[in-house]
């Protein structure tokens, strides 16, 4: 059995110049990838906005539609109540 102790070795300097171009490199990525999430963060709120406002366009086109579907049904039923009457009118001649 050997008592001898190890030595650590020393980083070298190209190993210490790696290392410096990993971590520019990771730092690099991050500021690349946090400006991405921020553009899809914008984006993904423009769109929500835009949604809202589609969702109230939506609303207020299905109360128009509401709205419509009475009137016509209010006309459908006067112009059926003119027609009874005419029909009567000229029934008696």
């Amino acid at each position: 059995m050997s008592n001898a102790v190890e030595t650590p070795v020393a980083p070298s300097s190209a190993d210490f110049h790696s290392l410096e171009e990993k971590i520019l490199k990771t730092i690099e990525l991050l500021k690349v990838e946090r400006s991405a999430k921020a553009t899809a963060e914008r984006a993904a709120a423009r769109l929500r906005e835009q949604l809202a406002e589609r969702d109230e366009e939506l609303d207020s086109v299905r109360a128009e539609l509401i709205a419509l579907r009475k009137e016509r049904e209010e006309v459908r039923t006067k112009v059926e109540k003119m027609l009874d009457q005419i029909e009567s009118l000229t029934a008696e001649e």
